[in-house]
């Protein structure tokens, strides 16, 4: 219980935002103008900052002095990286205060709208021991039956994805390392993914977001491992569902010629939006390649384009999350909420909010170029085929006065 001060604030607001702005108490106290022996009592809960205090510190850290008293929501599952590096502990911690801000975003837009229905396979794993090659496969199956898209390459990835159900966030992180992760939300009752937009690579991009999928297929009963070799076993699993998912087993083998060479792979990289590493590592996976002959290959693909980039790497786009935009679009087209009280309503940031919901700098500041949508329309039931073309993905507008 703290003592003094505002009334209402909550310390994990400060530990949140102390993440997700990359700051240490120090430093923070130095800002605000007080001690760090007053910062830690106000993380601690023991204190809370006068209403001088209080509206110093909102200022510094860019959020609205009334957020620091709403209640955090549910915190979302823990996020399965790609690295264990102690190096990274700092940048962990930022993404996933990051990912806490799109579910207080997203839980803050849905007072006015329904999502899409989500549309996953269920799996109930417990342990990645009892994931197969064969369960991996039929999972990534299975979820292209569901989302109705065939057997061919998806077309857009992003927007499949958001139809099923899932959040998406794509904004830059400053931590290229860290390319993706997910969570569920039982807040929203769905998952979200957020992904870095540092390296502005359309392959990778999309081959890391079919990797978090994976993750959430797959592992989403698993407990976070701290051995090493355990999250390597869980990181290759999430490798060969991606591989599985945007390249079929039916269908991408029947185009493949052997012998295989590097040229052959670059017009199948187009053609599918794969990059030739990942081709090479499916290739592995289906046996058409043995091992031998699949590390010939990255060795000729490292002597002949290095190590980190592919020619066409810039054919690409990367592909682009439409949910949470066109969800504040509506509302400021349909009059439901003017634009400059949205950033009032959820509390954070302004550019906060934009990066977040991959929205123009400035959106806020003055009247947002509306795209023109498509009638709105009802939700699709489960069985219904998901939209694979155009910017609109159908939900529900329900506006509550």
């Amino acid at each position: 219980m703290s003592r003094g001060g505002i009334q209402g604030f909550k310390s994990e607001r400060l530990s949140q935002i102390l993440a997700a702005r990359r700051l240490s108490q120090a430093q923070l106290a130095s800002l605000v103008g007080v001690s760090p022996a007053t910062v830690s009592k106000w993380r601690s809960g023991n204190q809370a900052p006068e209403r001088e205090a209080l509206e110093r510190l909102a200022g510094v850290v860019n959020v609205t002095p009334e957020w620091f008293t709403r209640a955090p929501s549910t915190k979302v599952s823990p996020p399965l990286f790609r690295s264990n590096a102690s190096a990274h502990v700092a940048a962990r911690a930022m993404l996933e205060a990051r990912m806490e801000w799109a579910q207080d975003v997203a839980l803050a837009l849905a007072e006015f709208v329904d999502y899409p229905v989500l549309n996953l396979p269920t799996r109930q794993f417990k342990e990645p021991d009892e994931i197969t090659p064969d369960e991996i496969e039929l999972a990534a199956s299975e979820c292209r039956d569901l989302w109705r898209i065939g057997r061919m390459a998806v077309p857009d990835l992003a927007l499949a994805i958001e139809g099923a159900g899932v959040v998406l966030i794509r904004e830059e992180t400053g931590i290229s390392q860290i390319e993706g992760l997910s969570a569920w939300s039982e807040a929203l009752g769905r998952p979200l993914v957020l992904l870095s937009a540092d390296k502005d690579n359309g392959y990778r991009s999309r081959f890391d977001l079919a990797h978090e999928l994976g993750h959430l297929i797959l592992h989403r009963f698993i407990p976070r491992p701290t051995e090493r070799d355990r999250h390597k076993q869980l990181e290759q699993q999430a490798h060969r569902f991606a591989g599985a998912f945007l390249l079929p087993a039916e269908t991408f083998a029947s185009e493949v010629r052997t012998p295989v060479t590097l040229d052959d792979l670059l017009l199948l990289k187009r053609r599918w939006g794969v990059s030739v590493a990942a081709i090479v590592m499916r290739l592995r996976a289906l046996k058409i390649l043995d091992e031998e002959a699949a590390q010939s290959l990255f060795k000729r693909r490292s002597a002949r384009w290095g190590a980190k980039s592919e020619p066409g790497d810039g054919d690409r786009s990367p592909e682009q999350p439409r949910l949470l935009r066109r969800t504040i679009d509506l509302l400021v087209e349909e009059n439901v909420m003017p634009l400059d009280s949205i950033p009032r309503h959820i509390g954070l940031a302004a550019y906060d909010i934009e990066m977040l919901a991959g929205l123009p700098e400035g959106y806020f500041q003055g009247k947002p170029k509306i795209v023109q949508l498509a009638r709105l329309r009802s939700v699709p039931s489960a069985d219904a085929p998901v939209a694979m073309e155009g910017n609109v993905i159908p939900f529900r507008f329900t506006p509550k006065r």
